[in-house]
């Protein structure tokens, strides 16, 4: 995580350590790594969001790099602190809990990939909420069919695009309409499914409804090789399987405000035939039972109100961040990380 952080009040291109530095009489904060100086500028109360510009030591020149994602918002003053060499954290002084944590993403998997798209010689950062914690922790959402947590997901996904990934689960069923192989689910044949599962390629996977549904190994280490959380949107069998694994997660379980509730959102999908409704319905009272009385579950979270619920997921998800506030506390006193690693468990 680089150097405590070091007070600075002189001009932003003299003396920087490489790392971590903060400028706490001026609008600007600089953090150099390799050859460049990101400057980080807006905590003057004149800007309305906080701006970015680099100094590239190898040409001697100023660079407007491409700036994607939503800015943050001016501030009073702010900390900035580089990490894993492709990030910079930004602490927002005065700030909300909800908009305190920002990351300027440098040279994740995402700005990479933007970097390309935009010709491979312009310089592009990106901004991205601090909804972060432990990348090597997935997040496993579980409930009912049709208690909502594909739409959950999707929100955070599009307010979230470069701290969350998708793994996109397997399944023997059939597409149902406008569902897109690789993109929904991986369709697959049973008996290749079957002989997967056999040779130890399946993280978690369980018979739902008569088909096997699963997660493997490969679709959880695509997420994290691009540099994100994982999400894994599986049932309560496939839970159990993970919390049994060595694979350390966040479990959170969605539950419906009733069944009358579960059962009126199913019907209005208009994708299931009377049976395949009643067979759900049967099953979910099950799952409910199992999800909510198992201790199987850290978190559970009723779907009455979808945007009330939605904000309870960011506020768990947000608590994330508390691990890595309290590992840069103890960089700033300590100088080191290692005994805060276990510090917070969610």
């Amino acid at each position: 995580m680089g150097e405590a952080p070091a007070f600075c009040y002189e001009n932003p291109l003299k003396e920087f350590a490489n790392g971590n530095t903060l400028k706490s009489k001026s609008a600007e904060t600089a953090i150099v790594t390799g050859s460049k100086k990101y400057v980080i500028e807006g905590s003057d109360g004149k800007s309305t969001s906080l701006g970015v510009r680099i100094y590239d030591e190898s040409t001697a020149q100023w660079v407007h790099p491409v700036v994607l994602g939503t800015k943050p918002r001016a501030c009073k003053g702010h900390l900035a602190v580089l990490l894993n060499e492709d990030r910079i954290l930004i602490i927002k002084k005065g700030a909300s809990p909800d908009d305190c944590l920002w990351f300027l993403e440098l040279d994740t998997q995402y700005v990479r990939d933007q970097k390309t798209m935009h010709g491979g010689n312009t310089e592009v950062v990106a901004w991205s909420k601090g909804v972060r914690g432990d990348a090597e922790m997935p997040i496993v959402i579980s409930g009912p069919s049709g208690v909502g947590k594909g739409t959950l997901i999707n929100k955070l996904m599009k307010e979230y695009p470069s701290m969350f990934g998708f793994s996109v689960s397997h399944t023997t069923r059939a597409p149902r309409v406008k569902e897109e192989d690789g993109v929904h689910y991986h369709f697959t044949e049973k008996s290749v499914m079957e002989k997967e599962i056999k040779d130890g390629k399946f993280l978690e996977y369980a018979s739902v409804h008569g088909n096997l549904y699963g997660t493997s190994i490969e679709a959880v280490e695509v997420v994290a090789d691009e540099g994100k959380r994982c999400i894994l949107d599986i049932d309560v069998q496939g839970a159990r399987s993970v919390r049994q694994s060595p694979v350390e997660a966040i479990f959170i379980f969605i539950r419906p405000p009733s069944m009358e509730e579960l059962e009126r959102r199913l019907r209005a999908r208009g994708t299931e035939t009377e049976a395949q409704i009643s067979k759900r319905l049967r099953n979910a009272e099950a799952e409910l039972e199992q999800g909510i009385s198992s201790g199987l579950f850290d978190h559970i979270l009723y779907n009455d109100e979808l945007e009330d619920c939605y904000q309870r997921l960011k506020v768990i998800l947000l608590f994330l961040c508390l691990i890595i506030i309290f590992q840069l506390c103890h960089v700033y006193f300590f100088g080191s990380v290692k005994l805060m690693n276990n510090l917070v468990t969610v």
